[in-house]
């Protein structure tokens, strides 16, 4: 699940705002990111000529800050302030002039290289993963332990957690081991799944010991996790991370599943574009439960032969009844143009079936569509990493199908896997 905040948003349902003061759950709003996008512009870039330049930005009210110009990302200008924060801004809201020193100041759209080396900057070109093998080190560092204030900060290389009980040392460890085995996960995933927002050089988590305090700090009720775009933080109570107390700290339970934190992880390494409408939901959604579900142990991800892991995940109840979606193999979905369009709110009214629904989608385009290559979503996040429009590149999803010939096609795959699909 991710939660928006900012320019993104508007109220959709207000029964389901949160009790949470000022935090609005993407449950219940969400606007589509092309109403700010005033720029087409690309959507992570490796290259800023004045990028370490300090200056004077001017918002559209006349308000001033002094930053740094660290990079773009979707609808988000990247800035730097003076005390290392980094933070995000609309570049709807930015001055003409500054919007034309962010154009001045971006990579070229045109290269030396040549479009394959461009390519296998953004990894699409990459082979897919078989194994994901964390086994370095984690470079744990207990940053601070205040019983009083219930404040207990560690670190990993990529993460900053923060709890607000006391983690043992195998805790803290295996948790670093898994968080660094996903950001490992995702950034090899041929995909492009560079994103995420570094607060003073660390992405970050907070853990919660009671399900009450992690709805107070934003936690959605009734949820296991959540990343909250606007704050770049996920939350996540220590329930949904594997553990189970013992006196008074936690230990691993290994019966238990963790399936929750590389779900809101791969949310917040996602590049903004991939939450556009077009992708928000089934795809947004599906590459995340992709991730989530894929088999753990260790620092070890068994991407080999997942399909049977998800699959059994979606019609069932998980490997090891550890949790599953439970549509059985018959299932009815809204019309796959329906479905890949709707609004997050309507996505989230029949979560078991749109998750579900949204992994079995993904699967399909990364596994079985085609050549089963990927090529066809590859090009779609491509244009949604350039910033195109998510409606308008749904065009290289369908390859001159139309959406009842997409269908066709789904279907037909799906049958070979036992899983038949009716569309509504």
């Amino acid at each position: 699940m991710r939660v928006l905040t900012g320019e993104a948003l508007r109220v959709l349902s207000a029964k389901a705002v949160l009790d949470s003061p000022g935090m609005r759950s993407r449950l219940a709003l969400v606007k589509s990111y092309s109403d700010v996008r005033i720029l087409s512009l690309t959507a992570f870039l490796l290259g800023l000529a004045h990028a370490a330049e300090i200056r004077s930005w001017t918002d559209v009210q006349d308000r001033k800050t002094e930053a740094a110009l660290v990079r773009v990302d979707g609808p988000n200008v990247i800035l730097k302030l003076k005390d290392g924060r980094e933070v995000p801004f609309p570049l709807a809201k930015l001055s003409a002039a500054d919007v034309s020193y962010v154009e001045k100041s971006r990579a070229p759209a045109t290269s030396d290289k040549p479009a394959d080396d461009r390519d296998k900057t953004l990894n699409f070109a990459a082979p897919w993963p078989d194994l994901i093998k964390f086994s370095e080190d984690p470079e744990i560092k207990t940053v601070e332990e205040n019983a009083g204030t219930k404040h207990f900060t560690y670190e990993s290389a990529n993460y900053r957690y923060v709890s607000d009980v006391r983690l043992s040392k195998s805790v803290v460890k295996g948790f670093a081991v898994l968080f660094e085995a996903t950001h490992l996960y995702c950034r090899t995933l041929p995909l492009a799944i560079d994103g995420g927002i570094k607060t003073e050089g660390k992405l970050q988590i907070q853990l919660f010991e009671k399900i009450e305090d992690y709805t107070a700090a934003g936690g959605p009720k009734g949820s296991a996790g959540v990343f909250i775009g606007g704050r770049n933080v996920v939350l996540v109570p220590l329930t949904s991370l594997g553990v189970r107390p013992v006196g008074s700290g936690y230990m691993f339970d290994h019966e238990k599943s963790s399936n929750t934190i590389p779900h809101e992880l791969t949310h917040q390494l996602s590049p903004e574009g991939y939450f556009s409408k077009g992708a928000m939901g089934w795809f947004s959604e599906g590459i995340a439960e992709y991730v989530g579900n894929t088999r753990y142990r260790s620092g070890i991800f068994n991407v080999r032969g997942n399909q049977k892991d998800l699959i059994e995940y979606v019609t069932g109840y998980g490997a090891k009844e550890k949790g599953g979606r439970a549509l059985g193999k018959k299932i009815k979905m809204p019309a796959l143009k329906t479905f890949m369009l709707e609004d997050y709110a309507t996505f989230q009214e029949q979560p078991q079936l749109s998750y579900g629904c949204g992994l079995l989608m993904v699967i399909y385009f990364l596994h079985m569509d085609g050549d089963g290559d990927g090529k066809r979503i590859k090009a779609y996040l491509k244009a949604l990493h350039e910033g195109q429009d998510g409606v308008k590149a749904l065009d290289l999803l369908l390859d001159g199908r139309d959406f009842a010939k997409l269908e066709a096609d789904f279907v037909k795959a799906w049958s070979h896997k036992g899983v038949d699909f009716t569309f509504l």
